[in-house]
């Protein structure tokens, strides 16, 4: 997949070099990161050492007046005396000439999403205007050191707009890239295996002691969420409340997991249309033209040049069966646009899926760290799931579609394969665990969400037996940038994590559907 696997498809800055040579990601021949400096049988203690913001490709205002620096924290904490790593953090200040003394910390999706990016998205949702907003790049991330970005894996998902999504050379052309990767890492001194969950929790709890911080709130987004549970499970001291978007539980995420939001969020929207008037009238046999289009396209691609929306000449893209429905769940068609740009497909106007598919060729390279995606996904998502289980899923969720696409997971393609490449121990046993306690934890979900379905919170939420579960109608992946109301009500969660006000998710609809002349 494309960068962030289980985030929303917003625009996001081109990502830079930043925090000067000490998190900067390590050119070819620097001297390695060095070991942690504790005696044996202990592991290295984790610091806060101040330093410059990074430098984004575009400048992000927050960042003008925020206090930067990086976490140094150890690489494996099972392996004493080993080798220290480098996190970027910033702390961006509230705008409250009188702000709370809990600060809020974010933990980005992904996993392997670029954090700092984020920044403008929180800042206009009001995230720091009551109290400090703390950003860390979970480890591996652009502007840590190491940096786990594999540009071999960007140039290989530019060029694979124009192949067909699953056949076998696309796989042996992915799963080059996913070799080449790991064998660059590797030799780099880089443990694969460190870079999971409850490494990454345990570094937030370390912020928190490096800060100073009391107590402070957590608030994740997508994987995000999937961490910030691994936290708190972990790590409950200090902690004064939980906000939870786009729930990815960890004691349920796994492939088929993906076949079941993919279906939740399309039977949300088709409903959404079918309880507009006009959509109704207009596109009155959704579901049935794209179960069509996706039998169709997978048995005949269609083969086109088409410029891609960020602008240059026309690139090479192939739209099958696989590559509609990814493009359906990654959100790359507005939701509002989507009943027209199906019928349109059935109609045979592809453009709209073509220009979306073309949008791909254009990638940053560097800016996701797929070595942190595949290091949590390979040990913590796939091993206790097998291929028929996913192809067993795909088939309850979307029975009319051809098993070719039903085989692989929405946006994971060929992820048990890139998964034996990429050999790190199955952490499974450690991630199926239900969450606990009795900190409160807010639930934000859009129903049209086709990463991570809504109704999952609803699952996770009986575990926390101090929780507020909010469905925004009509969003998709990571709520609070999108809705207003979703902003609200963290707001008053922040407030009053006990009792939120959540009286504007009442009479909330889904925007207009594009309605196109017949």
């Amino acid at each position: 997949m494309a960068r962030h696997r289980l985030r929303m498809g917003a625009a996001a800055a081109a990502a830079a070099l930043g925090l000067l040579t000490a998190l900067s990601p390590r050119p070819a021949g620097a001297a390695p990161l060095h070991p942690a400096t504790t005696g044996p049988g202990h592991a290295a203690a984790s610091r806060f050492v101040p330093g410059p913001c990074p430098r984004t490709p575009e400048p992000i205002e927050a960042l003008a007046t925020a206090r930067c620096g990086y976490l140094e924290v150890p690489e494996n904490r099972t392996r004493p005396g080993g080798r220290t790593i480098r996190l970027a953090v910033a702390v961006i200040p509230a705008t409250s000439a009188k702000p709370a003394q809990d600060p809020v910390v974010f933990m980005s999706g992904g996993p392997g999403g670029e954090t700092f990016d984020d920044i403008p998205y929180l800042v206009s949702s009001g995230l720091n205007r009551d109290r400090d907003l703390i950003v860390m790049a979970q480890r591996g991330n652009l502007y840590d050191q190491p940096d786990l970005a594999c540009p071999e894996l960007d140039h290989f998902y530019a060029t694979s707009v124009g192949l067909p999504s699953y056949a076998p050379a696309t796989r042996r052309l992915m799963l080059d890239a996913v070799k080449r990767c790991r064998d660059r890492l590797t030799a780099d001194g880089t443990d694969l295996s460190a870079y999971n969950s409850t490494e990454n929790a345990a570094d937030f709890a370390d912020l928190r002691t490096a800060l100073g911080i009391e107590r402070w709130n957590v608030y994740g987004h997508s994987y995000g969420s999937n961490l910030a549970m691994t936290y708190l499970r972990l790590h409950p001291q200090g902690i004064r409340a939980v906000a939870l978007d786009s729930i990815a539980p960890g004691q349920y995420v796994s492939l088929p997991f993906a076949w079941a939001g993919a279906e939740e969020g399309l039977d949300h929207l088709y409903q959404a249309c079918a309880a507009e008037p006009r959509c109704k009238s207009r596109y009155p046999d959704l579901e049935r033209t794209l179960n069509e289009q996706v039998r169709k396209l997978e048995a005949h691609p269609l083969t086109l040049d088409v410029a891609p929306p960020q602008g240059g000449d026309p690139v090479k893209v192939v739209l099958d069966g696989g590559a509609l429905v990814n493009l359906l769940v990654a959100k790359a068609i507005p939701f509002k646009d989507v009943p027209a740009a199906i019928d349109e497909l059935g109609r045979g106007r592809p453009e709209r899926f073509a220009r979306a598919r073309a949008a791909g060729s254009v990638q940053v390279t560097g800016q996701t760290a797929h070595g942190l995606t595949n290091s949590v996904v390979c040990a913590e998502w796939i091993p206790d799931h097998s291929a028929s289980d996913v192809l067993r899923a795909g088939r309850e969720a979307f029975p009319d579609w051809p098993e070719q696409v039903l085989a692989q997971a929405p946006q994971l393609a060929f992820q048990e394969e890139v998964c034996r490449v990429w050999n790190v121990p199955d952490r499974t046993a450690t991630m199926r665990v239900a969450p606990a306690g009795s900190v409160p934890t807010l639930f934000l979900n859009g129903t049209f969400d086709m990463k991570t379905g809504a109704s999952w919170a609803q699952r996770t939420a009986r575990e926390l037996p101090r929780s507020t579960t909010v469905r925004i109608p009509g969003i998709g992946h990571w709520v609070v940038p999108q809705s207003p109301c979703a902003q609200q009500v963290l707001a008053s969660f922040l407030t009053r994590p006990t009792a939120p006000d959540t009286g504007c998710v009442a009479g909330l609809e889904p925007e207009p559907f594009t309605i196109t002349p017949k």
